[in-house]
């Protein structure tokens, strides 16, 4: 399940990033960090957990993202996802695909259809799925196109995803990353680690406090530098203690298509991709399956109307970074989120 949209960690590009500060242990009955890294999904993961001893190895995460692969990876031909999407009627669902499928429709609802995971067969034409392009989709395509799209063609019961149109296809990598997050840290809670942060591809999810210093979880946020969106440095620092933070950006993620630079933000209403004067944004929420969707809907939306959704979803703290007029780069968030600023 390759992650297109989102961002590394640890000074890899990303927006993201954790705070550390180990100290030498005194006591052997002290909490101590163990730490976990591998690649998954197309990316990289990295966990942290307190204990007195070593409980879940890497072998043991590895399983979780293999089994989170057959059931959402779009690049798998045989994974439950391309199942639906080779189907002319449905599937029967699994655990994983249900739960990430509900909470779709339940954002592509809340948001008047902006976030929208039937969008794949347009994602593809613009080269942002596994197809790779040459030339850019004419306006007949993307007529064609449209009449696969929308949530509404779809229908979820309890054990089946049908759609009511064969050529309707979904991708859900704008959300199933912070899904598979929740999914480790539920994890790790059901080991009986109660302090812990889980990062996948920059999408992070914490509980708790860092041990042995006892300290708040400490999460920096870069943002590019003035006229200059490949540089960035820290701007942010914000501590999280139970929780989960992730960020959307389109200034990275793009395709070069002759002197055509395209968004990876494309508007399932109109078929093209979205231009507004949003950098990026971040999202704090207390999952990160949420966080994760709704990053992708505030940037999909602009400035204004992103944060004239905010003022009616009280759940949801956002931070944005935006292009102004003149071309320099601003940035401004919810009343929430100043308050978690270090």
């Amino acid at each position: 399940m390759k992650k297109l949209k989102k961002l590394t960690l640890l000074g890899l590009g990303s927006l993201l990033f954790v705070l550390f500060g180990f100290t030498q242990f005194q006591k052997s009955n002290e909490l101590k960090p163990f730490q976990l890294t591998g690649l998954a999904q197309g990316t990289t993961y990295a966990i942290t957990y307190y204990s007195q001893r070593e409980i879940i190895q890497k072998p043991q995460i590895d399983s979780i993202f293999s089994r989170l692969d057959q059931s959402l990876s779009i690049y798998s031909p045989t994974s439950l996802i391309s199942q639906f999407n080779q189907s002319d009627t449905g599937v029967e669902t699994d655990t994983h695909l249900r739960q990430v499928v509900q909470k779709s429709l339940a954002i592509f609802n809340e948001t008047a259809g902006v976030f929208d995971i039937t969008v794949y067969p347009l994602v593809n034409t613009w080269g942002f799925g596994i197809e790779k392009i040459t030339t850019l989709p004419d306006s007949a395509t993307i007529k064609s196109l449209l009449t696969c799209v929308g949530s509404g063609k779809l229908r979820l019961t309890q054990n089946r995803l049908s759609k009511t149109v064969p050529c309707t296809r979904i991708d859900v990598n704008g959300i199933a990353q912070g899904y598979s997050v929740d999914v480790v840290a539920s994890y790790l809670k059901k080991r009986g680690i109660r302090n812990y942060l889980v990062e996948v591809g920059g999408e992070i999810r914490v509980k708790g406090r860092k041990y042995p210093q006892n300290t708040p979880m400490s999460i920096g946020i870069q943002t590019p530098t003035k006229n200059e969106f490949e540089s960035a440095s820290i701007q942010k620092v914000i501590e999280v203690a139970q929780g989960a933070v992730t960020t959307s950006g389109n200034y990275r993620k793009y395709r070069q298509v002759g002197p055509n630079r395209i968004s990876h933000i494309i508007d399932p209403k109109t078929g093209y991709t979205s231009k507004n004067e949003l950098v990026s944004v971040t999202v704090v929420a207390h999952d990160a399956i949420t966080a994760d969707g709704y990053d992708n809907a505030l940037l999909a939306m602009g400035l204004p109307q992103a944060l004239s959704f905010l003022k009616h979803h009280q759940n949801l703290e956002a931070y944005f970074i935006y292009q102004k007029p003149n071309g320099t780069v601003a940035d401004t968030a919810t009343a929430g989120f100043y308050k978690l600023m270090r």
